[in-house]
């Protein structure tokens, strides 16, 4: 019979081996400290960001009022070709850095009874700190834009909320004051600049001037319930030395979007003062339009 030949350092490499699996297997040490869980311990693995906006894009601004409400707002004024109409209602869109953060468009009606200008402006907040959500940063941004349209007492005007995300209107450092530098134009202007071919002179925004701005009108700057998460009207009749002109603004808030909404008329006719109920209704049936669409 043939013998094998016995290799003392091959035995002692064996016993080694076993021994280092019996002890990965049990997870004991000499000190008694079990291996860390990395799952159940660990409180950076626990902790959570505040919850995301429910928007992450915007929509194309030019294509979202349908036909129909661009003519209500822009109504011909005379003679025109299908060419010339289909230019007006194209609209022209606003050039942005980050069509993901702001977008907005605007059109032009020239017409006998006088100049109408629309713009609409998207601006998409978040927030990036990870105490504030998206929501709660859009909010705030929204609350200090309606403290800012300084509306009558007793409209329920919101109240914007401290927090560490007011740095900028992202939350980042040095981002800019409450999100209006974000997307802005090429030009560096903001979003709604004066519309063209405005009347020259020193404007009066009086309001003794303007009957339908009084706190008891129906038609005064206010806030509007039951248009997405917040909303507010506001109405400036404006007078220059060649004519006078009357803006509608209206901003709401849906989730983490905020959109402004600027409607005017233009007059060389002093005494022929734009109808405040006329431009706000229309305003106002675009921007539930606009607040719908949202929610599709």
């Amino acid at each position: 019979m043939q013998r094998r030949s016995f290799v003392p350092g091959a035995a002692l490499a064996t016993a080694a081996a076993l021994a280092a699996t019996l002890t990965s297997c049990t997870g004991g040490s000499g000190s008694g400290n079990g291996a860390t869980d990395t799952k159940g311990g660990d409180t950076a693995a626990t902790t959570q960001s505040a919850e995301p906006g429910k928007y992450r894009t915007l929509p194309e601004p030019c294509g979202l009022p349908s036909r129909n409400t661009l003519r209500r707002l822009l109504p011909p004024g005379g003679e025109e070709s299908p060419q010339d109409a289909e230019k007006v209602y194209a609209g022209t869109a606003d050039i942005t850095y980050d069509t993901d953060r702001r977008v907005g468009c605007r059109w032009k009606r020239e017409a006998p009874d006088g100049t109408r200008h629309l713009s609409l402006d998207f601006e998409r907040v978040v927030s990036y700190d990870p105490a504030v959500s998206d929501d709660d940063k859009a909010q705030n941004v929204y609350a200090k834009k309606e403290l800012a349209a300084e509306l009558p007492a007793g409209t329920g005007s919101a109240k914007p909320t401290p927090s560490a995300g007011d740095k900028g209107g992202d939350g980042k450092p040095g981002a800019g004051g409450d999100g209006e530098d974000a997307g802005k134009t090429a030009a560096g202007g903001k979003a709604s600049p004066a519309p063209t071919g405005s009347p020259s002179g020193s404007p009066s925004t009086d309001p003794s001037t303007d009957p339908s701005a009084s706190p008891g009108s129906p038609t005064a700057p206010r806030v509007l319930d039951g248009l997405a998460d917040a909303a507010f009207l506001n109405d400036k009749l404006i007078t220059a030395d060649s004519g006078v002109h009357r803006d509608v603004s209206i901003v709401f808030r849906s989730s983490n979007v905020i959109v402004t909404i600027t409607y005017d008329r233009w007059s060389a006719d002093k005494t022929a003062l734009p109808d405040s109920k006329d431009l706000q209704d229309k305003a106002q049936a675009l921007a539930q339009e606009l607040a719908d669409r949202f929610n599709d």
